[in-house]
């Protein structure tokens, strides 16, 4: 399988400066999918406050401006009456803000969690095929990293975001937090089980047509025809509400419940670290996203059934990259929307859809596609 990096091999065998710019691209490719992600993240905070202000009637940020941008004809009015400008508002404050150090917490964790929360993000975000290229008539990914076992690559690395909020919870010190972190860390390990049952059973589906369907690519590929949201209506839905709960979006917010837990893993928090735990939150859910589109949302093809011609050459790589951002930009609507529409579930009755719901639902999904492939 080739990756985009792929593209100057050559020249890495060539020469010592073949290889330091074959290094130098890896880096740069690597930034760029981390900045695609933290692109959504922060777009993702100035449509959770225009979305949430349409629902309630109201019209949300559009006074915050930059004056030099805002003096731009058209461009400025347009970024200052869609809240656009408010993103930069919010990161100053963050980064110039005092930021204290409780004397009570354990101040290495304490320190160190917040980035643990958004490590896995940018990480799992080099495996995540934005779109695809073609050369020597065969289709490639446009991802920094393509290998054969991506699919459990991702599911390792995301899976250890559960790390962050345990050691945020429990290093604060307090008993909120540290309440916070527990239901967090059981709501995930018990919707991981509902995840990895959906997995199992899409790569048995994809072991059908694919030669290696622990790729992720290899996958996303095999949607040419039928998207697997088609052929397994079942499995995508246990695996989006599975990460609406890895995500901790509501309904399934139960560990920053500010009725019961001030603010939850977040309380001791504030300032840089605080906005960490923040964009960590928004690029969750950016992440959930691309994972469902790539999936079972049918990645980079426009219609089921309908993929970008190969002959446009540069045009339907564009084309592919744009459709899967496009779908991107849809889920995270969705996500939005469901926040702003169903109420908060009560950590029992979180427990009990996973253990009592979802899992059931998601070994007799597994069970049926088995037979139908014996069969």
């Amino acid at each position: 399988m080739v990756t985009l990096c792929e593209i100057t091999a050559g020249a890495a065998e060539a020469s010592i400066w073949g290889v330091v710019g074959h290094v130098l691209l890896l880096f740069l490719f690597s930034f760029i999918a981390a900045m695609v992600v933290m692109t959504f993240a922060g777009l993702s905070v100035v449509a959770e406050r225009k979305v949430c202000a349409f629902i309630q009637g109201r019209l949300g940020p559009n006074r915050t401006a930059i004056p030099i941008v805002a003096a731009i004809p058209l461009l400025g009015n347009f970024l200052k009456r869609n809240g656009l400008m408010q993103l930069l508002a919010d990161a100053l404050k963050f980064l110039f803000k005092e930021d204290p150090i409780p004397g009570h917490v354990n101040k290495f964790w304490y320190m160190a969690a917040p980035a643990m929360f958004l490590a896995p993000v940018l990480i799992v975000g080099a495996v995540i095929p934005f779109g695809v290229y073609w050369s020597d008539g065969s289709m490639h990914p446009i991802a920094v990293a393509d290998f054969d076992l991506s699919i459990i690559f991702m599911l390792a690395i995301s899976s250890l975001t559960v790390f962050g909020g345990l050691m945020a919870g429990w290093s604060s010190n307090s008993k909120l937090p540290y309440i916070a972190a527990t239901r967090s860390g059981a709501q995930i390990i018990s919707y991981e089980l509902t995840m990895g049952i959906t997995i199992v059973t899409l790569v048995i589906w994809a072991a059908t047509m694919v030669e290696n369907p622990l790729n992720i690519f290899e996958v996303a590929a095999a949607q040419s025809g039928l998207w697997f949201c088609i052929t397994q209506p079942l499995g995508a839905f246990l695996f989006l509400v599975a990460l609406f709960a890895e995500t901790n979006r509501l309904p399934f917010d139960v560990s920053e419940s500010e009725a019961d837990l001030v603010s939850g893993v977040h309380t001791e928090y504030g300032s840089f670290k605080f906005g960490l735990f923040y964009v960590g939150e928004y690029g969750h859910m950016a992440l959930a996203s691309m994972l469902f589109v790539t999936l079972f949302l049918g990645a980079w093809y426009p219609f089921p059934g309908c993929e970008w011609p190969s002959d446009w050459g540069w045009i339907s790589s564009v084309l592919s990259v744009f459709t899967f951002l496009v779908k991107v930009a849809f889920m995270i609507f969705f996500f939005i929307w469901m926040r702003w529409t169903l109420p908060r579930f009560r950590y029992d009755q979180v427990m009990r859809l996973g253990w009592s719901v979802l899992v059931p639902l998601g070994i007799a999904n597994f069970v049926f596609y088995l037979v139908l492939i014996s069969l």
